[in-house]
């Protein structure tokens, strides 16, 4: 059978998957202290997430910290996006966190670094956040019925353990910490529109599915 057109008269290149037998997802997000860009990451996935109809634990961890609350900035920045951070307790990155998440997500390559140095194998599930979006927006989004393993092999293609070396503006997302609130609130705009992109990317809404609800 001929794929149908869409109503413009082309043919979708790759359909987007289909939410409904989507499993649900673990998601760790990794930065420096863990009372930062994690926890404000954190809020922000969940909720686009959330949004999305996608069932998904997302946490988030530090390797510096145990039991801070986020810093007072990051939660007067996460409130103005409707998101509460005061509950928020830091904890540090242990290889059973890696070890069970499904995506894991820097904020930095030394974070990234981390996490793949504490459990084998991580380095196809582990990216900084930006670098994950960057090569998504080259392999494309997530077909049908990939999973998001299969997308992470896909998009990670050709990658090697030794593009995370050093630092570089293109993968790290700047650390606001002791900094101004103004500084935070461009660091959480940086993050929300990574997070839509990366969500509306691994977790693309199937426009044929929306049109017959």
């Amino acid at each position: 059978m001929d794929p149908k057109p869409c109503r413009h008269g082309k043919q979708r290149e790759r359909p987007a998957y289909n939410r409904l037998i989507e499993p649900s997802v673990d998601i760790l997000i990794l930065c420096t202290g863990n009372i930062c860009r994690s926890p404000m990451a954190e809020a922000l996935l969940r909720e686009r997430l959330r949004e999305r109809g996608i069932e998904a634990s997302v946490s988030s961890a530090g390797l510096s910290f145990d039991d801070r609350p986020a810093t007072d900035d990051a939660v007067d920045a996460a409130s103005a996006y409707g998101l509460n951070l005061r509950d928020h307790r830091s904890r540090i990155l242990g290889p059973e966190l890696v070890e069970q998440a499904d995506l894991v997500l820097a904020m930095e390559r030394l974070h990234a670094r981390e996490a793949i140095v504490l459990a084998d194998g991580a380095l196809s599930k582990t990216f900084t956040l930006k670098e994950l979006v960057r090569r998504a927006r080259a392999a494309g989004h997530r077909d049908a019925e990939e999973s998001l393993a299969e997308w992470l092999t896909r998009v990670s293609a050709g990658r090697k353990a030794m593009d995370l070396m050093g630092e570089s503006r293109d993968d790290d997302v700047a650390d606001p910490y002791l900094s101004s609130a103004k500084v935070y609130a461009a660091c959480i705009d940086e993050l929300d529109g990574l997070v839509r992109e990366l969500v509306n990317l691994a977790w693309p809404q199937s426009t044929e599915n929306e049109g017959a609800a």
